[in-house]
């Protein structure tokens, strides 16, 4: 089964062309197998950079512009021949089409919807809405083999929107465990690498000025809730924490390298630490067999790293899943892979829901 996923949910657009073989369900003995046929990222980040964060109506006009010229090079490098009228020939080139329909900027979702639909009724194709942060978590599962039993998982997804933890009973079959109480991981890092004078996006600045810490300063941040009773997180106190810092020092130390480095690397161990504390007691209390990273924040190497040292050290015995890297940002292939195993939809039925919740 091949499926064309689309991805418009925030300011990167995506458009992917997946081939999966198998049972689109977890009852089966084997995992289906997938292949990435293509997947084109046309991200905007210069776009936004000089504003700090994404605006919504300049992300929908930047994916009216790109919708159009990643779908021509996704069905190229798939090698899936468009027609004059912008459709493929009807030769079951593609099965079905998926959209994110939420959870998202509501402009975004719904220029993706919208170019979906289109698609959809020209090319006589079901059109699957998808969840984004449900793609987020499969695609964590993308090379999974069924050697050995998934479920029950823990699933922690950590993006600029969402930090959350969820016990995976099954495909489709989630109980939200915690989440943020105000600020999510992504967001603290963007916000607090806009006080360092580090560009947007936040996440990656962040963890490159970390790697080149070579003195503390004596900087130590809090963990904001890393021992409460339930599994909550909050970041909101650790930006407040870094702002008071940054004012209390002379113009000339916050901005030296030495300090911007110094707290870039204690502001991520902070956001890793709380992650880390929060995830191994999840899946101690839940007896997981998995630990499922997904969400743009997936793509820390510290967050990775100390995830799988950690596990060894707590002697967990369970089956750690990280995306690739370059399937942990939004993508096409989150899209299409969620779609895999999902009903397809009637178009004329399809609405955004921004603030769609994955349980």
């Amino acid at each position: 089964m091949r499926i064309l996923g689309i991805e418009t949910s925030c300011d990167d657009t995506g458009i992917a062309v997946v081939e999966g073989k198998g049972l689109p369900a977890q009852a089966g003995k084997t995992w289906p197998k997938f292949h990435i046929l293509s997947n084109i990222v046309a991200p905007q980040i210069e776009v936004h950079k000089k504003y700090g964060g994404v605006y919504p109506n300049l992300a929908k006009r930047e994916h009216q512009i790109n919708l159009p010229i990643v779908l021509k090079e996704a069905l190229r490098k798939a090698k899936i021949d468009p027609s004059p009228s912008l459709g493929i020939s009807r030769r079951g080139r593609v099965d079905a089409i998926s959209v994110t329909y939420g959870p998202g900027l509501s402009p975004c979702l719904w220029t993706g919807i919208n170019f979906a639909k289109e698609l959809a009724e020209q090319w006589n194709l079901p059109l699957i809405p998808v969840d984004h942060m449900e793609g987020h978590l499969l695609v964590g599962l993308f090379t999974a083999k069924r050697k050995k039993p998934l479920f029950p998982a823990l699933v922690l997804l950590v993006s600029g929107g969402h930090t959350q933890l969820l016990l995976m009973k099954g495909i489709g079959k989630y109980q939200l465990l915690s989440e943020t109480r105000d600020d999510a991981a992504g967001e603290a890092f963007d916000k607090t690498a806009r006080i360092l004078g580090l560009p947007y996006p936040g996440g990656p600045e962040i963890a490159e000025a970390a790697a080149l810490s070579k003195t503390p300063l004596g900087i130590t941040l809090p963990r904001p809730m890393i021992h409460s009773k339930d599994l909550d997180f909050s970041f909101s106190g650790l930006k407040t924490a870094v702002l008071y810092d940054s004012k209390k020092r002379t113009r000339k130390v916050r901005e030296s390298k030495e300090y911007v480095r110094a707290m870039a690397k204690e502001i991520q161990q902070a956001i890793v630490d709380v992650l880390l504390a929060k995830t191994l007691k999840a899946a101690h209390l839940t007896k997981a067999k998995s630990i499922i990273l997904g969400g743009g924040v997936s793509a820390n190497e510290e967050l990775r790293k100390q995830l799988e040292q950690r596990v060894k050290e707590e002697k967990l015995k369970v089956q750690l899943f990280f995306p690739k890297r370059e399937l942990a940002t939004d993508n096409g292939v989150m899209a299409a892979f969620a779609g895999y195993f999902t009903k397809a939809k009637r178009t004329g039925t399809l609405e955004a829901e921004p603030n769609l919740r994955l349980e």
